[in-house]
């Protein structure tokens, strides 16, 4: 029996550390189906008047002038085509609104920068995604080329001659006119992995009793 007890603690440690990151993984779950049941009543419904400081994809809307004069792209995206795939990006535009500074509106995907157009006054709608800052693989800005790789609000205004632009992007949302841009169908939903890791953990759980009372038999019978 003496031989059974340091295996047995370690198994007991083992054990509870596996059934806790199992209900862990459970709570999780419960939490990101909130979040997801949150996000589907959230884009049901329209969206509000755009705040000094939104909170991150949060619906909102906002008017003003869209300065297509100032278009630029954003990163780097393949879309499928009869043709083929074809490599394109999204196409930023800053709206110029009547209270508060400029903000950067993602149209959509386009497959090129389109020839530049005149501003127009126009009404969007779509979530709000907060600035992602150059990582330190991130590909180099082309600020001639109007290219970006890197969602810096604070970076990409100043390259577009605006002295002041908010310090977030909203991702217009909709359906595709005269073709492009495209712009995003729905607010973005995190994965829910959570039942299938929790089942993992589980299993381990299992799995480490099984194998100890295996241990345990031969050991008593030796």
């Amino acid at each position: 029996m003496r031989r059974l007890i340091l295996p047995g603690l370690c198994t007991i440690a083992a054990l509870a550390v596996l059934i806790a990151l199992g209900t862990w993984q459970i709570e999780r779950m419960h939490w990101k189906q909130a979040a997801l049941a949150a996000i589907a009543a959230a884009e049901a419904w329209p969206g509000i008047d755009l705040p000094a400081a939104p909170t991150p994809y949060l619906k909102v809307r906002a008017t003003g002038r869209l300065r297509f004069d100032l278009a630029a792209l954003y990163g780097a995206e393949g879309r499928g085509r009869r043709s083929g795939p074809v490599m394109g990006a999204q196409l930023l535009v800053p709206l110029e609104r009547a209270a508060g500074p400029p903000v950067l509106v993602m149209l959509g995907w386009v497959p090129g920068l389109p020839a530049e157009r005149a501003p127009r006054e126009a009404g969007v709608e779509g979530y709000v995604r907060l600035p992602e800052p150059a990582g330190l693989f991130a590909a180099t800005d082309d600020t001639a080329g109007r290219r970006f790789y890197s969602l810096d609000p604070a970076a990409i205004g100043p390259a577009l001659g605006l002295r002041d632009v908010a310090p977030f992007v909203i991702v217009a949302l909709g359906a595709p006119q005269d073709g492009q841009p495209e712009p995003a169908r729905s607010l973005p939903r995190p994965s829910d992995n959570h039942l299938s890791y929790a089942l993992t953990w589980y299993g381990l759980a299992l799995g480490l009793v099984g194998v100890f009372f295996f241990f345990a038999r031969k050991v008593l019978r030796a």
